[in-house]
C-alpha cells in the first residue's frame, strides 16, 4: 500500500476528465440509508446533487425516521435534480432494519452501479462520484473500496486522534490485503459495487440477522482477487463526523467487533495474529529495551555482547526499535497519501495506544456476551 501506484495520481480538481473512467460513463445510483438523520441530510444532499457526472440518481432510504426527515424529503426532493426517496414504515422480523433498507434501495435503484455512503458523511468534492466510477475500468471489476476518514476535531483532542488513527490503520489493512489479492472487507461510508453482484449472491442473506455487516460481511463473502479495485485518491474520500466521547466510540467498536466474528476463518486468524503481534510488541519491547539499557550502563556494550543472554537482549532491542521505525515510516507514508489522516509525529504514541486497545479488545472478545444487550445499527 505504501508504494502503490495510483492510476489517478495526476488528477486535479480543474481536470475532471483526467480521472481514469470507463468510456461509456455508466449511470450510477447513490444509495443513502437514513434513520433520524435530518440535520445530516440537509448538509449531504446538496453535496451529492452537485456531483459532476453525466447520469446519476440519489436514492434516500428513509428508515422509520421520526425527526422530520419525511417532511423534509417531501418538501425538498423536487428542488434537487437527482434526489428521490423511499419511505420504510416498519421493521421486519426476518431481517435487521438497515439491511432491509439497503436491500430495498438496491432493488429499486434506477441504475446497475450502486455507490453507498452514510447520511453523516460528506464527499471530499464534486468529483467523488466520477473518481469512484473511474476505478471500474475493466469488465471484471465489480467492487470499488473507498476510504472514509473522520474529520479532525481539535476540541476533542486525543479521542479524535485515536479514532482517526484506528480508521487509518483499518484502511491500511483492507487496502493492502486487496492489493495482495486477498480482499476481506470494505466500509459502507464509501463503497461501490455492481447490483448484479449483489443479486447473484442473494445480497445479505447469509448474515441477514446479524446487526451490522452490510458492508464488511458482504464484501468478505463476495470479494475476490479479480473483482476488487481500490480508490485512494483524496478527491474520492468521504469524511464523517467522529464520535465525541470515548464511551460512544467504544460502543461503536464493540458492534464492529461482534460483526468480525462472522468473517471467514482465514481472515479471523490473520487479523488475530496481526493484533497479537501488535500487543506483544508493545508489551515485551519496552521491557526488553529497559533491561538492555540498564545492562549497558552496568557492564558496557562489549561485555554485554560477549554474554549469550546479553546478545539476545541486544538483538531483541534492535528488532523492537526496527519495528517501531519501519512502522512509523511506512504507515506515515500511507497517512500522507491518504490525505494526511494522522500527524506523522503522533504515530508512535498512537501505535502504543492501539496496542493497548487491541489487548483490551482481546479480553472483551473472550468475555461471555450479554445476549439481551441491544445495539443500534449506527
Amino acid at each position: 500500500m505504501a508504494f502503490y501506484s495510483d492510476p489517478d495520481k495526476s488528477w486535479s480538481p480543474g481536470r475532471a476528465d483526467s480521472f481514469q473512467q470507463p468510456a461509456a460513463n455508466p449511470p450510477v445510483s447513490i444509495v443513502v440509508c437514513a434513520w433520524n438523520e435530518l440535520d445530516n441530510l440537509r448538509t449531504l444532499l446538496p453535496l451529492l446533487d452537485d456531483q459532476v457526472y453525466p447520469v446519476f440518481e440519489i436514492l434516500v432510504m428513509d428508515d422509520r425516521s421520526s425527526d422530520g426527515t419525511r417532511e423534509f424529503l417531501e418538501k425538498s426532493a423536487d428542488r434537487f435534480e437527482h434526489v428521490r426517496y423511499i419511505r420504510i414504515d416498519r421493521e421486519h422480523d426476518h431481517v435487521t432494519p438497515k439491511k432491509y433498507a439497503l436491500t430495498t434501495g438496491i432493488r429499486n435503484a434506477a441504475h446497475d452501479i450502486i455507490l453507498l455512503t452514510d447520511a453523516d458523511c460528506q464527499p471530499a468534492g464534486d468529483f467523488w462520484l466520477a473518481g469512484m466510477v473511474g476505478r471500474l475500468d475493466r469488465p471484471e471489476k465489480a467492487i470499488v473500496l473507498g476510504f472514509g476518514p473522520y474529520k479532525r476535531r481539535k476540541k476533542h483532542g486525543w479521542i479524535n486522534r485515536l479514532i482517526r488513527y484506528e480508521t487509518l490503520f483499518t484502511a491500511v489493512q483492507y487496502f493492502s490485503m486487496a492489493l495482495a489479492g486477498l480482499p476481506y472487507m470494505g466500509v459502507g461510508r464509501n463503497l461501490m459495487y455492481r447490483r448484479k453482484l449483489f443479486l447473484d449472491n442473494k445480497g445479505f442473506y447469509s448474515h441477514i440477522r446479524v446487526l451490522g455487516g452490510d458492508d464488511d460481511l458482504f464484501i468478505n463473502e463476495v470479494a475476490t482477487a479479480r473483482n476488487v479495485a481500490i480508490s485512494v485518491h483524496p478527491a474520492t474520500f468521504t469524511y464523517s463526523k467522529p464520535k465525541e466521547t470515548f464511551a460512544e466510540w467504544w460502543h461503536q467498536k464493540q458492534r464492529h467487533l461482534s460483526v468480525g466474528e462472522h468473517y471467514k476463518t482465514r481472515n479471523k486468524i490473520w487479523l488475530g495474529l496481526l493484533s497479537l503481534s501488535h500487543v506483544l510488541s508493545w508489551l515485551v519491547g519496552p521491557v526488553v529495551v529497559l533491561i538492555t539499557s540498564l545492562r549497558l550502563i552496568n557492564v558496557g556494550l562489549l561485555a554485554l555482547l560477549n554474554q549469550s543472554e546479553g546478545l539476545l537482549f541486544v538483538a531483541a532491542t534492535g528488532l523492537f526499535l526496527f519495528r517501531v521505525l519501519a512502522f512509523w515510516l511506512i504507515v506515515g507514508r500511507i497517512s500522507y497519501r491518504l490525505g494526511h489522516t494522522v500527524d506523522w509525529m503522533a504515530m508512535p504514541v498512537l501505535d502504543l495506544t492501539m496496542g493497548i486497545y487491541y489487548g483490551i479488545m482481546g479480553v472483551v472478545t473472550l468475555r461471555p456476551r450479554n445476549k439481551n444487550r441491544i445495539m443500534k445499527w449506527k
